[in-house]
C-alpha cells in the first residue's frame, strides 16, 4: 500500500470541461511531491469527469452541491490534512509547503489570502478588503483555499449541507475550536461573476447577502437572489435480475462462464446504483426479478435504505408498466426507468433528463444497438409498452411512434451503448483499464 499522503485536495467541479485540464495541470508539482488530489463532480453535462481523469488521483461522483462534493471528497481523502479548492481558483506552486510548515507551527486550519483575476481595476481592493476582513472575523470563504486537519473536520461534522455560505458555516464552527490560520501567500480566483454581471452589482449582493447571513437568513433563500436555481427532479426505478449464475447476463456466459456472467451482473448494478446515488435527482426504487429476496439486492435495502419491490411476470413492457403505474398511483412528479446494462450513464445524463422533462412529456437516451438506455415520462402512458419488440434492434424506434402517437412531446439525448454481448464487455473493460492507467501518477 503506497504512503499516505499529508495533504488531500479535494476539488469540486460541475461543467468546467474548458478549464479543468489547465487547473489541474497546475496541480501536477504538488503531486509529484506526493500530495493527493480528488476531483469530485456533481453531475456534469460537459464531459469534465472524462477530462480530470488523467490529471488527478481519482475522479468520485457526488449529488451536485459544493458542500456535499467536499465532503464526499474529504471522505475519500487519505492526507490528514484537508485543502478544499474551487475550480476556478489556482494555487501557488508551494501551497502544499506553505500548509504543511503552517501545520507544523501550530496551525489547525486557516485559508490563503486571495487575488481575484477580473477586467474591473477595483477588484484588487475587493481582494484586499476579503483578505482584511477574514483576519479580523476569523472567517474565511471558499474562494481562499480552506484547509484543515482531517481530524478537527470530522469533528465538527464537515460542510453543512447548505446550498449557499457553506464555507462561512464551516468557518464558525472550526473557529470556536481554534483560531484560523491566514497565510500571506495567494491564491488566485477568477472574477467572473464580476464580469458577467457587472462590478457594483456583485459587490452590493455580496454584502446584502453575508449581512442577511450573519441576521439569520435562510440559505435556500440566499441562494435563491444569489441566482442559483433549484435542480429539476425526477424519481427513478432502476429494473435488475439478481446476479444469479444462468439467470443473468447470459449473453456473456460464452465469455464469462455462468458465474463470471452473474458477477459481470453485480458490478453493473453496483455502477448503476452508484450513478443514479450521485445525481441523487430524487427517490430510487429498485425493482429486482425474479424477487426481493437476493442478498445483493437486500444489501442495497438495508446499507443504503434503496426500496425494493418484485418485477412481475411476462415481458419487459409489463414490468416497465408496473413500475410506471406504480409510481403514478402512489407518488408524482416525473419517473425515469432503467435497467443495468450502461456503465456509460452519469448523473449529468439523469440530470439532463430531469430538466428535459420540465419541458416535454418524456425523454429517451437511445442505444447503440437500437434499444434505449433510458426512458423518461411526466405522465402514465401504457401504450408505449405495448406490442414492442423487445430485444431488437427496433425497440428505440417502435417506442419513438409510440410516444408521438399518443401526443407526447419527446426530447431524446445523445446516444450511448450498453453491456450485452463480449464485445461490449471487451469495450468496459478496455475503457475502464484506460482510465486507470490515466488516473494513476507516473
Amino acid at each position: 500500500m503506497t504512503e499516505r499522503p499529508a495533504l488531500s485536495i479535494v476539488v469540486p467541479v460541475l461543467d468546467e470541461a474548458a478549464s479543468v485540464v489547465l487547473r489541474l495541470q497546475a496541480l501536477m508539482p504538488l503531486r509529484e511531491r506526493g500530495m493527493e488530489v480528488l476531483v469530485v463532480d456533481g453531475g456534469s453535462r460537459d464531459g469534465t469527469p472524462d477530462l480530470a481523469a488523467g490529471w488527478a488521483d481519482a475522479v468520485l461522483l457526488a449529488p451536485r452541491g459544493r458542500a456535499a462534493q467536499m465532503n464526499a471528497g474529504a471522505d475519500a481523502a487519505r492526507g490528514q490534512v484537508l485543502l478544499f479548492l474551487h475550480a476556478d481558483t489556482t494555487l501557488p506552486p508551494d501551497a502544499d509547503l506553505c500548509v504543511m510548515q503552517a501545520m507544523a507551527a501550530g496551525a489547525r486550519w486557516g485559508r490563503f489570502d486571495v487575488r481575484i483575476q477580473g477586467r474591473h481595476p477595483l477588484l484588487p481592493m475587493v481582494a484586499a478588503l476579503m483578505n482584511r476582513r477574514s483576519r479580523w472575523s476569523g472567517m474565511a470563504t471558499g474562494d481562499q483555499a480552506i484547509f484543515v486537519q482531517r481530524r478537527l473536520f470530522q469533528a465538527v461534522g464537515g460542510f453543512a449541507a447548505l446550498p449557499l455560505m457553506e464555507d462561512l458555516d464551516l468557518s464558525r464552527r472550526l473557529r470556536a475550536i481554534a483560531p484560523a490560520t491566514c497565510l500571506r501567500q495567494t491564491v488566485q480566483t477568477a472574477g467572473r461573476r464580476w464580469d458577467t454581471h457587472g462590478f457594483w452589482r456583485t459587490v452590493g449582493l455580496m454584502w446584502q447577502l453575508r449581512a442577511a447571513w450573519a441576521l439569520g437568513a435562510d440559505a435556500a433563500d440566499l441562494a435563491r437572489r444569489y441566482g442559483y436555481r433549484p435542480r429539476a427532479g425526477a424519481a427513478v426505478a432502476v429494473l435488475a435480475k439478481a446476479p444469479v449464475p444462468g439467470l443473468a447476463k447470459t449473453r456473456l456466459a460464452p465469455l464469462l462462464g455462468d458465474a463470471g456472467a452473474a458477477r459481470a451482473q453485480r458490478a453493473l448494478l453496483r455502477q448503476t446504483l452508484r450513478t443514479v446515488r450521485a445525481a441523487a435527482i430524487g427517490p430510487l426504487t429498485l425493482w429486482c426479478a425474479p424477487d426481493v429476496h437476493h442478498r445483493h439486492f437486500r444489501a442495497w435495502q438495508r446499507h443504503r435504505g434503496v426500496p425494493l419491490l418484485p418485477q412481475p411476470e411476462g415481458d419487459l413492457g409489463r414490468r416497465l408498466s408496473a413500475a410506471v403505474m406504480h409510481h403514478f398511483a402512489t407518488g408524482h412528479g416525473p419517473l425515469i426507468l432503467l435497467g443495468t446494462d450502461c456503465p456509460a450513464l452519469t448523473p449529468g445524463h439523469l440530470q439532463q433528463v430531469a430538466d428535459a422533462l420540465q419541458t416535454h412529456d418524456a425523454a429517451l437516451l437511445p442505444a447503440e444497438d437500437g434499444g434505449y438506455v433510458l426512458l423518461g415520462l411526466g405522465r402514465p402512458v401504457p401504450a408505449v409498452f405495448e406490442g414492442v419488440a423487445w430485444s431488437t434492434s427496433a425497440v428505440a424506434d417502435q417506442t419513438r411512434q409510440r410516444l408521438r402517437s399518443a401526443g407526447l412531446s419527446v426530447w431524446e439525448g445523445p446516444l450511448l451503448w450498453d453491456v450485452d454481448e463480449p464485445a461490449d464487455w471487451r469495450r468496459w473493460q478496455a475503457l475502464t483499464a484506460a482510465v486507470s492507467d490515466q488516473a494513476t501518477p507516473s
